[in-house]
């Protein structure tokens, strides 16, 4: 098993782990994709609202770390390079959908489902209304609105992941906001 190495505070592993995946060491290459697999699998559900084809645009994103890894100079580098992979890859899927026609929905993660049923139903309930809500978004508005207020990303942080200016990312996350809550507002109503 790799030997990670953290200094007090930090939150990335040392230089070293990236190191040894770009010398051909696998077991460096899997640690690196442990410590990042939920970020990229959450961030591909919340853009795509598929847990299959989050599982696949994850996996792609991976893939394309293994054949870009000589290319990351720095550790501290692949955060922010796999939210922008994630997002380019879930767009192409999305294209793809599009194209094809077949647009599927799934809810939440059944092992994230609270014990108590009553709350257990409010959040699965809530889940689905929220990616229901994600999925009428436009796919820039809703990378943006997932990488901000999901992801909880700094503007301009998600302004160089979309290669945007930050006034542009504020125009998609205020706009996309509207929409999704003239969505749940809508189909609140239609409940009652």
């Amino acid at each position: 098993m790799a030997d990670i190495r953290l200094k007090a505070g930090d939150t990335e592993p040392s230089t070293g782990l990236l190191e040894r995946a770009k010398s051909g060491d696998l077991d460096a290459f899997d640690e690196l994709m442990r410590l990042h697999e939920k970020q990229v699998l959450s961030t591909a559900l919340r853009i795509l609202g598929s847990m299959d084809d989050a599982q696949d645009a994850a996996q792609e994103t991976f893939l394309r770390l293994y054949k870009s890894l000589n290319r990351l100079p720095d550790i501290l580098e692949i955060k922010s390079w796999l939210y922008r992979v994630t997002v380019n890859v879930c767009r192409d899927a999305l294209r793809k959908r599009l194209r094809h026609r077949t647009e599927q929905f799934s809810g939440p993660d059944p092992a994230s489902i609270a014990p108590d049923p009553e709350l257990a139903w409010m959040n699965q309930e809530r889940g689905k209304l929220v990616e229901m809500a994600l999925t009428t978004l436009p796919e820039k508005e809703r990378a943006a609105v997932v990488l901000r207020d999901v992801e909880g990303l700094s503007t301009r942080e998600v302004a160089g992941i979309l290669g945007s200016s930050e006034v542009t990312v504020r125009s998609q996350i205020c706009v996309a906001r509207a929409k999704l809550k003239k969505f749940t507002d809508r189909y609140l109503r239609k409940k009652l």
